[in-house]
């Protein structure tokens, strides 16, 4: 299906010989094949949900895809991912680990500017990390650098951080959209950073204006003059405008439109597989997902392909309740995958002795056609004589008022620069937002030693082990992995998928430049 159109995939794994140690020549953004040499000038606009009166350009508030996107047009992080899904130098110019993950010695570019004019320092890189690590900072990250000791300037440009246990795959982390870099003891608010664009105007749940940063370190970026960010959370809403032409990019395409959007030449699809998984979480310390029966029961009664083929129309793989994307290299691919089997959804529905029926709160907001999904789910557990009620719930304050409140409930989770990146984001005890609020001590021991594990075999075996937990036990149903889709005017030119991450890992913006 890719090839009906100007499909852009990406395929290739991350891992840990994308973190270990090294020295990589300056990223150059290349245009797509074909595309000729990027022009500049012009005044892209663009459309992307998620957004809220409540955004901020604090990145320890961010929170989802609106955000990630404006604020990787005005910071740029130490590495990034590339559309090979390799690490790649960003403000970093090399990195080493010299005593196997204990501590992580990051050499910075020295012509890098901020937008104010002063110039980047390991200062500024040492306050940035930190300002995630403060106690009463509550940004989704700060779990991330919980094993860290120190962050130090070194030199004018070298940073070191120490860790309190080997982590081979740390600098990864850094990757982390959240990991961006503004001034020493600036305010984040003020959006000054390194970035191709400096900040115009910003309108939570409206608008983001920006234009050119004339003195920007990365010549192969920021080609169009000025970038118009709309906050457009209604998916039809957003169809519309790119085909009336009053935005001339998109995120989140319904899969239904797809073959509309197809048949028009002057608009192009970017797919990129595997790049989110829809999750169901269950509140595990709550009835009935606080009983092992009763969740593999829910696993067993939702035909996954059914969802796949009649909701997301093919553009998705099966999942298997396991958030490791297969993109990953520790993948556990040989985990044989979960059937829809109504018979043993019935055999442990009945064990766990849950009476009543089940609340399940879909809304948009959650997952594109998550209303839809659970309807289809609620037919299919009815065949196992699991009694679904499905409720429908408001996108606006989605994330505030249902997620993590009402019992089970719709999620999604885009992929993350390491396996740990989401495990410790999202299901260890002490995750920022661990949604299901499934708390196994033995576990988090899992995912702690796969963290500091050198040995490749030793390692791989671990990660293992925490997939096969999970497909087990968990009180978080993966039914898939939805592929990304993006839309754009066919005059956009310069856009490449990143593997796993939606709009060419953020930094479509920059990336994209336009045709006359």
């Amino acid at each position: 299906m890719i090839s009906r159109r100007r499909f852009i995939e990406g395929v290739s794994a991350m891992g840990i010989g994308a973190a270990l140690g090294t020295s990589l020549p300056f990223s150059s953004a290349q245009a797509s094949q074909g595309e000729g040499e990027p022009k500049k000038g012009g005044h892209l606009i663009v459309g992307i949900d998620n957004a809220s009166s409540s955004d901020r350009l604090d990145p320890a508030f961010w929170f989802e895809t609106y955000m990630y996107f404006v604020g990787s047009q005005l910071f740029n992080n130490l590495l990034e991912i590339d559309e090979n899904g390799a690490l790649i130098p960003s403000l970093a110019r090399a990195w080493e680990s010299p005593d196997r993950g204990k501590s992580w010695v990051i050499d910075l570019r020295e012509d890098v500017l901020f937008h104010d004019g002063r110039k980047l320092t390991a200062r500024d890189v040492v306050y940035s990390l930190n300002y995630h690590r403060t106690p009463d900072s509550s940004s989704p990250v700060k779990v991330y650098l919980d094993p860290v000791t120190a962050i130090e300037a070194t030199g004018s440009h070298q940073v070191t951080i120490s860790l309190a246990a080997p982590d081979v795959d740390f600098v990864s982390l850094l990757a982390s959209v959240h990991f961006v870099v503004t001034a020493e003891n600036e305010d984040f608010a003020k959006g000054i950073g390194t970035g191709a664009f400096i900040l115009e105007d910003f309108q939570p749940g409206v608008r983001t204006l920006v234009r050119r940063n004339p003195d920007h370190w990365n010549p192969a970026r920021g080609h169009v003059d000025s970038v118009e960010t709309l906050a457009m959370n209604d998916a039809t809403a957003r169809v519309a405008a790119l085909v009336s032409g009053s935005v001339q990019l998109i995120n989140r395409v319904e899969k239904r439109v797809v073959s509309r959007l197809e048949s028009m030449p002057n608009i192009r699809l970017l797919r990129t597989r595997d790049s989110q998984i829809f999750t169901l979480p269950g509140l595990s310390n709550q009835a009935p997902f606080d009983n092992l029966d009763a969740r593999l029961a829910l696993k067993y009664a939702i035909d996954r392909q059914q969802i796949i083929d009649n909701v997301l129309g093919g553009y998705a793989s099966l999942g298997n309740d396991n958030p490791v994307f297969p993109s990953n290299a520790y993948f556990a691919a040989d985990l044989p995958q979960r059937p829809y089997d109504p018979d043993r959804a019935r055999f442990h529905w009945q064990k766990a002795g849950f009476s009543g029926p089940l609340r399940l709160s879909a809304a948009d907001a959650g997952f594109p056609g998550s209303v839809d999904a659970a309807q289809l789910y609620q037919q299919s557990a009815r065949r196992a004589g699991i009694e679904l009620q499905v409720e429908r719930v408001p996108d606006d304050g989605y994330w505030e008022n249902i997620w993590r409140k009402h019992v089970f409930v719709t999620s999604n989770w885009s992929n993350r620069p390491s396996a740990d990146g989401l495990l410790s984001m999202v299901f260890t005890s002490g995750a920022a937002w661990n949604e299901s609020f499934w708390q196994v001590p033995s576990f988090d021991a899992l995912v702690s030693a796969a963290r500091g594990e050198a040995d490749e075999q030793r390692r791989r075996q671990l990660y293992h082990d925490i997939q096969e937990v999970l497909v087990n036990q968990s009180s978080t149903i993966i039914p898939l992995y939805a592929d990304s889709l993006d839309a754009s005017s066919a005059r956009v030119k310069g856009i490449t998928a990143t593997p796993g991450f939606p709009l060419s890992g953020n930094r479509a913006a920059e990336k994209a430049w336009l045709e006359a």
